[in-house]
């Protein structure tokens, strides 16, 4: 397998992964407020990254990525608040659709300037990729409530946030993946609990360890995943494969919870599927 193939395949596998994770965290955000199921995965997956670190006796890589990965872990958890702060305003479809496609768009025009044009190929595969981003996640408002301005700035931060974080995982892949995840985590907790003190969520403050550490433990191996692809090949090919993960969350849905996906998102899927055999060339 080329470095291309391999690069979509590991994003692949980290879209597969975050679906899952985001599927357990929304079950577990039913019963106890989204932002403690977060803070309570991030600090127990990093005190177990520093663990197996620290045991192992892995070499702790130079300072370069270990900033940049601290520096995403940390901007990315206020962007994941932000994007709660966007969906609790009004309509979700739309806002959640923006930001999915500003996730994966950031880092496509961060690559195009950074590495270069992409070849003809490429490019028609990363269309066709932010195409079947927008259809799975963009769930048309027909007589629900329409979506406020403000919610769709938080949602436009929120996506720019979360591409940012891609860019800045790529440029952290240069250093041990698990010191790099570390640091992540290290820094994402900080920012959690300082958004807890500040905003303490309402509702009941039990029975979201569990589901919290379940879904950190996916988010952190698709991530790792994700870093991998990126440091096989370019960082837009495989911004644009894992941020189809949304894909992986509704097909958990319709398999545990017998919710049956749209015909727009079945689409979007089977777009999905394209855009990841173009860019595996």
């Amino acid at each position: 397998m080329n470095a291309s193939g391999a690069s979509a395949g590991l994003g692949l596998a980290a879209a597969a992964s975050w679906g899952g994770s985001d599927f357990v965290g929304g079950l577990g955000a039913r019963r106890a407020p989204a932002l403690l199921v977060v803070a309570s995965g991030h600090i127990t997956t990093f005190l177990l990254l520093l663990a197996v670190c620290t045991g192992l006796r892995l070499a702790v890589p130079g300072t370069h990525p270990l900033v940049y990965a601290a520096i995403g872990g940390f901007e990315g958890s206020l962007a994941l608040t932000i994007f709660y702060r966007a969906l609790a305003m009004g309509a979700m479809g739309l806002t959640a659709a923006l930001t999915g496609l500003l996730t994966a768009l950031v880092p496509v025009v961060f690559s195009f300037f950074h590495d270069g044009p992409p070849s003809l190929l490429t490019m028609v595969g990363l269309a066709t990729g932010l195409g079947a981003i927008w259809l799975i996640t963009h769930t048309p408002a027909k007589d629900g409530p329409t979506t406020p301005p403000a919610a769709l700035l938080l949602g436009a931060l929120a996506g720019t946030g979360f591409g940012a974080q891609m860019i800045l995982f790529k440029m952290a892949s240069g250093g041990s993946l698990l010191w790099v995840m570390t640091s992540a985590r290290a820094a994402g907790s900080v920012a959690m609990i300082l958004v807890i003190l500040v905003w303490p969520p309402k509702g009941p403050w039990k029975g979201f360890w569990q589901t919290g550490i379940a879904a950190a433990l996916l988010d952190t191996v698709g991530t790792l995943f994700y870093i991998r692809a990126t440091a096989l090949g370019r960082l837009d090919a495989a911004a644009v494969v894992a941020s189809l993960y949304p894909a992986g969350t509704i097909l958990l849905a319709a398999l545990l919870l017998r919710e049956r996906p749209t015909r727009r998102q079945v689409a979007g899927m089977a777009l999905a599927l394209g855009a990841v055999m173009l860019l595996s060339v």
